[in-house]
């Protein structure tokens, strides 16, 4: 059996010699004359000392809980006086970090290395900077190796600010046992081939930019079930096995240049049968396979040296020795250093090892040393350095990957992404939440979905008041929040949050989203038996948030698992689902543009807007290409209120009503051929066929060139000389008669009045010259077209077959009737006629006294609202997965109709002059169409630039007669912003 087990090993080993393909890294060889300059200046202990890495930390707390190996003062002396090789950081922060590097470095004889643990960026180990997804999570990712790469890039920039010189990263482990302790996640997943593209990439994009790597945890610590930091794990499977699998992504890596391999404190009987020895002290490991048969040339590092998996068998300095005769280059925390370089000078004493090889390895750490820049060594600039760990360019890395790798393991009748919002009745349940999560947040922002939440401690009384609240809704979409990575605590799902799941599941109405570890599926008895089930990987803001957004068809779902969870969910599941052309939010980076400048630049005109009191605040909302990039509330309610404005708040749409309600209306007649944009007014409006109106065609009249009158002041057609109301008119009290509102409880309106002014309207003269006028005068007429046309309320008609089905639902007349006040932004004091605060009732004089509903003015909505009309406008019709409209219509009513008579107008949409007037934003394409609103709204769109812009502000408060909004131009020139940062890409 020995004989067999011989030859089997000597076969491996020639298998590795054979497939090795070196890529011998760059730093070697680096700069030889100040390496051979520094070396010579150091004594032989000092030559030891450059082998070994100590560990430090910035955070106080932990310095103080940990005196004997991180407190800085301990770290402190074993620099000045070991004249150690470098440092390995671990908890704290970076600014104290920056401070702490710049002192070791500023006491060192030699510049240090300086490492970390950052495997999903330097948020591994310290507060306030960059997260990135974990590895597991970009496991589930398809190709998109180019992610992999920038985030590599980004990370090696970001270290590099800090003073790091080297990654212990990336984990090339190969996670093929589910209940692995300490791996896992923390792995690409169980495809060798996979996690060695993954690897690459990974690693490139951090070497490319200047930072040394280092792969772990070789030979491969990913089928293990015990913790290297606790015990000494055993790898049983043979060396056919171990060849073709574990080492297959470190073989990729080595072929590929990486700079540095960790061992990782393995017992392999297959590759070294001496009892309880970790790979790290191994010499048949390191350096017979790793550096002589895989031709391996670069740093090899140990794992951290104080480990149970090391220290268990070899305590008190010895396995330091043995490190470095099994063939290691650097040994990392270590435990005792003046132990260690005691039982290395012994070990070179006794010829175990020669102090030629201790040079030699010495020499190797300096060219590295000088490869990370340290023969030229600057120390921290601490200016800016938050700032500059946390660029936007990471935050858009982060969205980019978490997008790539969300992962739809169920999606029963194609339900995902969600159609026909108009039929839902949603509400959102987020398990493990003390609070409305981020993943409700982002739910809302595409329809109206009411949110409970289970904390993962719930008690009885809170689960049956969640579970009594749900029966009348019709679609459940389920955030599981796990705030554990670990099988030991189940994940963090906790009995309360899985006995709801499972009740929530049986309701055959659930749409689940796991946010952790995709191993938890193992621990929900009935997962597969939900509607649809996403797996999101790990619980980020980023996770929750792209999964709503998922849910909806703003982004299209790619991911597949990168490891067997059970026979349910076997590696590589994953159901594609397509994006179906709902607004998707994002930040300003995706699309090329600057967080910065746009931020400081919309800033600077918003706030002006709010300093000179043009309005006491506004909202700010613009997208490209579909994406929401810029979303922002300025100023207050009223100047001398506090209610701060917003994003949610609903303002008085004054005129936009015209191009967001009437047209839209009249479009959808249009495209069903029941209106001709080419017949005359008496054709829909029989009690005109006798008025001077009669024969004015459509198309003039909704280009604002048929000789309508601008306005009629028909509260002033009802008063009396002496101020008093003329009969059938106004009433102070409600009545039958008088059943409608005109403002308040104060002022009614007779019941037939409507007739008193589509009659003045009919009978009123026309203009003499025939030319551009803007009148109102039509727009009041077109909810009784709508109605005669469609059968349909006007209201009614709008809502049923768009703005539901847009998910618009706080676009509304009267709103009063469906939201609190403090959700509705005021308008005027009126003191000319209604006499009051106008406060969620329509500003416009003409449009209250029809009810609060007119085609003219009188709709309310957010800005979020407003822009999912006018992006299904620049869509051509289409939105979530819907032709709602035709192109043909889009097209008709969005051209000009009568340039060569100089007139700017389309059907209803307002366009850019021929020559800059300010009507529109100055670097509008003639494309675009958009429209003002009396109340301070402004609404454009620009399909040239695939540009969507809706500002909302009250400028009317608290009178008509400040008119700064305009001449400050400032609704025009927040979209200019965006046009001259485009024109500079």
């Amino acid at each position: 059996m020995k004989i067999l087990a011989s030859l089997a090993l000597f076969l491996l080993l020639n298998s590795f010699l054979s497939v090795a393909q070196t890529g011998s890294p760059t730093f070697l060889q680096k700069n030889q004359k100040w390496v051979d300059s520094v070396f010579a200046s150091l004594t032989p202990d000092e030559r030891i000392a450059q082998l070994i890495m100590i560990p430090a930390v910035s955070d106080v707390k932990r310095a103080l809980i940990d005196p004997k190996a991180s407190n800085p003062a301990m770290v402190e002396k074993l620099i000045r006086e070991n004249k150690v090789g470098g440092v390995v950081f671990f908890q704290g922060g970076p600014v104290p970090q920056g401070r702490l590097t710049n002192h070791y470095q500023s006491i060192s004889k030699v510049p240090l290395l300086v490492a970390m643990d950052a495997e999903f960026g330097l948020a591994m180990r310290i507060d306030s900077t960059v997260r990135y997804p974990y590895q597991m999570t970009l496991g589930a990712i398809q190709g998109n190796n180019d992610l992999i790469y920038e985030m590599g890039a980004q990370l090696a920039r970001q270290a590099k600010r800090l003073g790091m010189h080297i990654n212990f990263a990336p984990v090339a482990d190969v996670n093929n046992n589910p209940n692995n302790p300490v791996i896992s996640f923390r792995s690409f997943g169980e495809n060798k081939f996979k996690v060695a593209d993954k690897a690459v990439a990974y690693m490139k994009g951090m070497q490319d930019n200047g930072l040394l790597t280092s792969a772990k945890h070789f030979p491969g610590h990913g089928d293990t079930g015990v913790d290297s930091h606790l015990d000494l794990p055993v790898i049983a499977h043979d060396v056919t096995r171990i060849d073709s699998l574990e080492m297959y992504p470190f073989r990729a890596l080595i072929s590929n240049g990486i700079s540095g391999i960790m061992i990782a404190h393995l017992s392999i009987p297959a590759l070294d049968k001496t009892p309880n020895l970790p790979s790290t002290l191994s010499k048949p490991i390191v350096t017979d396979i790793l550096r002589n048969q895989l031709g391996f040339d670069g740093l090899i590092y140990s794992d951290a040296m104080n480990m149970k998996g090391v220290t268990k068998y070899f305590p008190d300095g010895k396995a330091d020795a043995m490190g470095l005769e099994a063939g290691m280059d650097i040994l990392e925390f270590t435990e005792d250093v003046n132990k260690s370089i005691a039982e290395i000078k012994k070990s070179v004493a006794e010829g175990r090892i020669s102090q030629a090889e201790i040079d030699e390895r010495c020499k190797k750490v300096l060219m590295a040393k000088a490869w990370a820049g340290l023969d030229r060594y600057k120390p921290v600039d601490m200016n800016n350095l938050y700032e500059d760990l946390n660029p936007k360019s990471a935050e858009l890395i982060n969205r980019l990957l978490t997008e790539k790798a969300l992962t739809v393991l169920k999606n029963d009748n194609n339900l995902l992404p969600l159609r026909d919002l108009d039929t839902l009745k949603i509400a959102s349940v987020s398990l493990g939440a003390d609070t409305v999560t981020t993943f409700q947040k982002t739910l809302g922002l595409y329809t109206t979905v009411d949110h409970f939440f289970v904390p993962a401690k719930a008690t009885e009384a809170q689960i049956a008041a969640v579970k009594a609240n749900l029966k009348n809704y019709n679609l459940l979409l389920v955030g599981v929040h796990l705030g554990s990575i670990s099988p030991k605590t189940n994940y963090g799902l906790t009995e309360q949050m899985n006995a709801v799941l499972q009740d929530l599941i049986a309701t055959n109405k659930a749409v689940v989203s796991i946010f952790g570890n995709p191993y938890s599926l193992n621990k929900i008895e009935k997962a597969a038996n939900a509607k649809a089930l996403i797996m999101a990987y790990q619980l980020t803001n980023y996770t929750q948030d792209l999964s709503a957004q998922l849910i909806f068809g703003a982004i299209p779902a790619s991911g597949k698992l990168p490891v067997t969870v059970n026979a349910q969910f076997p590696y590589n599941a994953g159901i594609e689902t397509p994006a179906i052309g709902r607004l998707k939010y994002t930040i300003p980076e995706e699309l090329g543009l600057d967080s910065k400048i746009i931020t400081y630049k919309i800033d600077s005109i918003a706030n002006l807007a709010v300093t000179q009191q043009a309005t006491p605040g506004c909202v700010v909302q613009l997208a490209k290409d579909g994406k929401v990039f810029f979303r922002k509330a300025y100023g207050k309610h009223t100047y001398e209120g506090a209610a701060p404005v917003k994003l949610t708040d609903l303002y008085d749409l004054a005129s936009v009503t015209k191009i967001t309600a009437s047209t839209l209306a009249l479009m959808s007649l249009w495209d069903q051929k029941k209106f001709d944009l080419d017949a005359t007014m008496k054709d829909y409006l029989p009690d005109f066929a006798k008025s001077n109106k009669a024969d004015l065609e459509w198309r003039k009249v909704l280009t604002h060139s048929a000789r309508l009158k601008a306005f009629i002041v028909l509260w002033k057609e009802a008063q009396n000389p002496d101020g008093s109301w003329k009969k059938k008119t106004f009433a102070t009290k409600q009545s039958k008669r008088y059943p409608t509102s005109v403002v308040g409880d104060s002022l009614f309106i007779f019941k037939d009045y409507d007739q008193t002014i589509f009659k003045a309207i009919r009978d009123s003269p026309l203009n003499e010259k025939e030319g551009y006028v803007y009148s109102d005068l039509s727009f009041i007429l077109y909810p009784q077209i709508v109605k005669s046309l469609s059968g349909e309320n006007f209201e009614d008609y709008l809502k049923n077959h768009y703005y539901h089905k847009l998910g618009a639902n706080t676009l509304t007349f009267n709103p009063k009737r469906f939201y609190k006040l403090e959700d509705i932004v005021p308008t005027e004091r009126d003191t000319f006629f209604r006499m009051t605060q106008l406060h969620g009732q329509v500003h416009d004089e003409a449009a209250a006294m029809l009810g609060g509903l007119s085609g003219h003015a009188g709709l309310f909505g957010d800005a979020n609202d407003v822009m999912k009309v006018w992006q299904m406008y620049l869509q051509q019709g289409y939105y979530g997965g819907q032709q709602l409209l035709s192109k043909d219509a889009l097209l008709e009513f969005t051209r000009y109709q009568y340039p060569e008579t100089g007139s700017r107008r389309g059907i209803g949409f307002d366009k850019p002059t021929f020559k800059y007037s300010g009507n529109a934003p100055k670097y509008a394409s003639p494309s675009s169409f958009g429209h003002t609103g009396y109340t301070g709204i402004m609404t454009w769109a620009d399909p040239a630039w695939n540009l969507n812009y809706v500002f909302l502000s009250n400028r009317v408060y608290p009178t008509r007669e400040n008119g700064k909004i305009s001449t400050l131009n400032i609704r025009t020139s927040i979209m200019d912003v965006v046009y001259q940062e485009l024109l500079k890409k």
